[in-house]
């Protein structure tokens, strides 16, 4: 998608309009021609627009403005006016006319700040995503016609170099939507590190370790997950120094599943297609470094990502085996579906042993009792940290990701210890499944600040309410975790 700033409307072949609620203008267009003002006002009565937030009404231009077709977009109230309503106005109004035909829309944000009209073009460029690599016979009228948004700003250079800063960041989310769009014949764990690997060229060290590597470094509950698949596992490991030489990183780990079968424990066929996103941990943390790179962040950091493929073969994992970590501790399989945190288990123990890290923050679509628990909309965070759930949770709304703390009981540890070996990977029965998972994870950071944020609600969409969504991969987690380093761990 190309994006413009520019200084005026004129010859606008879609003009997005901002109408707040009670049908006020916000802008430099339609409110200083009276008779077109006024003609936008009945079009907006008999269209019962009255400029709620995420509302539209297309209608022809009126004589007065020098544009083919004008997009009124409702941007809420005006007293709550911020970036995320901007963003969602312009990506509302991207919806309302991406198949219209029409090949560019100019949204007016001409009496706003230079901020706020980078926030626009961020919030249509994300509305613009679109995953269509496979699709070779889409009819051109259900193929999205906009290839330009342009943006009046105030201030051009100003709004310019606004931009500059917000453009790494959405090109970081549609890297991670990509990562989890792409299907599991095609992004296997061999590939997904390669993909990674080309992060090189904007400026991260990448490092990844093969199966020979990780056998010889003790990776075993990890090679576990792996060892009924003819895809090799591998762990990428990322590095951004934008910090100040010798200072400790921040670190994130990423659950990168690219397909799970559940192994010798089987999905039900049923849905079993989704998991193709059982990878969204680590999309996240590969869209996090690509973010902290594109715009230079000003910090030390470290992305470390478990890649494998969870498939029943004659060599796979059985339930009841039991399995060496690279923390020394032994690990009883009950459960051979409960993968992500064997996953996770050796590579949050490689974070802190080799990186001694400020923290570690992990991400992975973990489990379907966080569903049951918070339902599709919110996250849920586990920490032995206050200080770092609290930076996390204070970052989240205000990009628009929901997330909500969840306890880790000391008393539910009983639920995971198994009376052969040290640990075993799944709790007494379905009750409190998300905490008994996160009580494993926590067995294997040694003590250092460490967090669990649980995705599995949030992922991946597929009757997405917000415009800058579309269904289908979220990216989820990139903003925050980006917004998390910005606000509280940048020097």
């Amino acid at each position: 998608m190309k994006i413009e700033f520019v200084a005026n409307a004129s010859g606008a072949e879609v003009l997005a309009v901002l109408v707040h609620e009670g049908r006020a203008f916000q802008g430099k267009g339609a409110e200083h021609d009276t008779a077109a003002s006024g003609a936008l006002t009945r079009a907006m009565t008999a269209g019962r627009f009255t400029g709620g937030a995420n509302s539209t009404l297309v209608v022809a231009a009126p004589s007065g403005i020098d544009a083919d077709t004008v997009v009124l977009t409702g941007a809420g109230d005006p007293g709550k006016f911020d970036d995320l309503a901007m963003e969602t106005a312009a990506g509302a109004a991207y919806q309302a006319v991406k198949l219209s035909g029409a090949k560019t829309l100019t949204i007016d944000a001409g009496s706003l700040s230079a901020d706020q009209a980078a926030r626009a073009a961020f919030g249509a460029r994300l509305a613009a995503y679109r995953f269509l690599k496979y699709r070779t016979t889409l009819k051109p009228e259900k193929t999205p016609s906009i290839e330009t948004i342009k943006i009046v700003a105030g201030d051009v250079k100003a709004a310019q170099a606004a931009w500059g800063k917000l453009s790494p960041v959405a090109a970081a989310v549609e890297f991670s939507r990509d990562l989890v769009a792409e299907p599991a014949n095609v992004l296997y764990p061999v590939e997904f590190a390669k993909r990674v690997k080309a992060l090189e060229k904007i400026g991260l060290e990448v490092e990844v370790l093969g199966e020979k590597e990780l056998e010889k470094l003790g990776f075993r509950t990890l090679l576990g997950v792996g060892q009924g698949s003819r895809r090799e596992s591998q762990v990428a490991i990322m590095k951004w120094n934008g910090g100040n030489k010798g200072d400790q990183p921040i670190a994130f780990v990423g659950k990168g599943v690219t397909f799970d079968t559940g192994g010798i424990s089987i999905k039900p066929s049923d849905g079993m297609e989704e998991m193709k996103w059982d990878m969204g941990g680590a999309a996240a943390v590969s869209g996090l470094m690509h973010a902290l790179a594109g715009r230079k962040a000003k910090v030390n950091a470290i992305g470390v990502i478990g890649l494998v493929e969870n498939m029943p073969d004659g060599n796979a994992q059985r339930p009841g085996d039991v399995v060496m970590s690279l923390s020394g501790q032994s690990v009883e399989i009950l459960n051979t579906d409960a993968e992500g945190r064997l996953v996770l288990a050796d590579c949050l123990w490689y974070t802190q042993e080799r990186f001694k890290p400020k923290f570690m923050l992990d991400l992975a679509t973990l489990t379907g009792a966080m569903i049951v628990a918070l339902g599709l909309e919110y996250a849920g965070v586990f920490s032995n940290s206050d200080e770092l759930a609290n930076n996390f949770l204070a970052a989240a709304p205000k990009v628009g990701e929901n997330a909500w703390r969840m306890p880790i009981p000391e008393a539910y540890e009983r639920h995971i210890d198994s009376p052969i070996a040290d640990v075993k990977n799944t709790g007494n029965g379905r009750a409190g499944g998300s905490i008994t998972a996160a009580l494993f994870l926590q067995r294997f950071t040694n003590g250092v600040p460490w967090a669990h944020i649980d995705i599995a609600p949030t992922a991946w969409v597929k009757d997405s309410k917000n415009p800058t969504v579309p269904d289908g991969p979220v990216g989820w987690g990139v903003r925050t975790l980006d917004r998390m380093v910005a606000d509280s761990y940048e020097s």
